[in-house]
């Protein structure tokens, strides 16, 4: 088998989550969970499942790009396998997520579950909905019988002039606002309603709507002095929460880490903290190697240049893909754990050049992304990285926002529970090692 350079440089896209419904995506598929310290999507799934004849609302997150819609589909995948009716859908394709009310999220809601429904066959045109489309097509100028047209079709023609328009976004909000118990009150019995009744009929535990990309939520400070994010999922988190169907949101990392995380848990999920996906392991605590996660990042790397193999056969052909297993090594250990760097390390690998990769060729690589990381870190965010690593926590949203959401710092768990280390990349910068020297921290 010799390694196909193009579909390795494919294979290795960071922006592209796998399913394991799709064959190709299962190979490439490795589970983290017996070393990211707890199975997030076992947890989430079970929630579901016992309470399968009534509506949950769990809140999900983690540091973009460590792998959580990925994860999402396969819950998605286990769902279905277990009876459930499950629409995924990624939020960015009906909403700008600069400048996002919960009107918006409502109506996606709306729009995307009776898309799946009418193509598989369930027509469900909700007279609320009928009544306000006409009056909302009078406003945008844009006709809008619902009679006419699947009711999906007429929300699509709604997102399609209000998504890329702030005026008219403006505008339709202004009229809707007001009417925000109706629309959820419709949303409820006229469509999720009836959609829960037919699916049973057709032998279905229940219906799920899982919303990714939530988290990319621009944090912007509303003309209120709340952020985005808590104006959406605190102020408004009881309207959000209230779906007559279970239902997963992402939500920005930052939350977790507002003074208003007890309120969220309140709203959301009837007390439970919201699920956190921490990074892959490569170090412990103590600074020593953790072999389980590396490991399985190596595996990672491999079933994409050798999908059709197993564990052990994969680790034969390291030969072909590296020049030593410690090279591999290296770029896993320097990723942090988190997927998404990992596999943009690896892409920039194939662009220098065919495999086997050379330690120069790694190394060239590394220094890249580790100038690029350094250059954007001024005097007093080293001061709260250094602090951080000393501490091994961060309290409070600012720190979030300095050190996590720049990926200077990632978060992990163990049987102690959640902590924080420093980003790999920046233990080899001379400052770093310059302090770590003279405080005896191991770099």
């Amino acid at each position: 088998m010799t390694i196909n350079a193009s579909q390795f440089l494919k294979a290795c896209d960071p922006s592209r989550a796998l399913s394991i419904s799709n064959p190709q995506d299962r190979s490439y598929y490795i589970d983290f969970a017996p070393v990211r310290g707890s199975n997030i999507i076992q947890e989430l799934k079970r929630t579901i499942a016992l309470l399968a004849d009534e509506g949950t609302c769990q809140l999900f997150t983690g540091h973009i790009g460590c792998g959580k819609s990925t994860e999402l589909l396969r819950l998605k995948t286990e769902l279905e396998q277990q009876g459930f009716y499950v629409i995924y859908f990624v939020s960015t394709e009906d909403l700008d997520m600069s400048d996002v009310d919960v009107t918006d999220i409502l109506i996606a809601i709306a729009h995307q579950v009776s898309e799946k429904l009418e193509a598989d066959q369930i027509r469900l045109k909700p007279k609320y909905f009928a009544n306000l489309f006409a009056e909302i097509g009078d406003i945008l100028q844009t006709p809008i019988e619902i009679s006419q047209v699947d009711f999906s079709v007429g929300i699509s023609k709604i997102t399609a002039r209000t998504k890329d328009s702030p005026r008219l976004r403006n505008q339709l909000r202004q009229y809707m606002e007001p009417r925000t118990n109706g629309i959820l009150q419709s949303l409820n019995e006229e469509l999720l309603g009836q959609a829960n009744l037919q699916l049973k009929q057709r032998g279905k535990q229940g219906l799920v709507v899982i919303i990714d990309n939530l988290d990319r939520v621009d944090a912007r400070q509303l003309p209120s002095g709340r952020t985005q994010p808590e104006y959406l999922f605190v102020d408004r988190g009881e309207q959000l929460s209230k779906l007559n169907c279970h239902v997963v949101y992402t939500i920005p990392l930052a939350l977790v880490f507002s003074n208003e995380v007890e309120i969220l848990k309140q709203w959301f999920g009837g007390g439970v903290s919201p699920k956190i996906l921490p990074m892959v392991p490569v170090q412990r605590r103590d600074g020593t190697h953790a072999e389980d996660g590396i490991a399985l990042l190596r595996q990672m790397v491999l079933a994409r240049a050798f999908p059709g193999l197993d564990a052990a056969q994969r680790l034969a052909r390291i030969p072909e893909m590296f020049d030593c297993v410690e090279t591999l090594d290296r770029l896993c250990l320097i990723s942090g754990g988190h997927v998404r760097n990992l596999l943009g390390l690896l892409r920039n690998c194939v662009q220098r050049g065919d495999p086997p990769f050379s330690r120069d060729a790694v190394e060239h690589v590394i220094r890249g992304q580790r100038d690029a990381l350094v250059r954007t870190i001024d005097d007093q965010e080293w001061a709260l990285i250094l602090q951080v690593v000393e501490q091994q926590s961060a309290r409070g949203e600012v720190e979030y926002q300095t050190l996590l959401r720049s990926m200077f710092m990632f978060e992990y768990q163990d049987q102690q529970g959640g902590w924080f280390g420093i980003n790999p990349m920046l233990t080899e910068t001379k400052k770093y090692q310059t302090w770590a020297e003279g405080r005896g921290v191991r770099a």
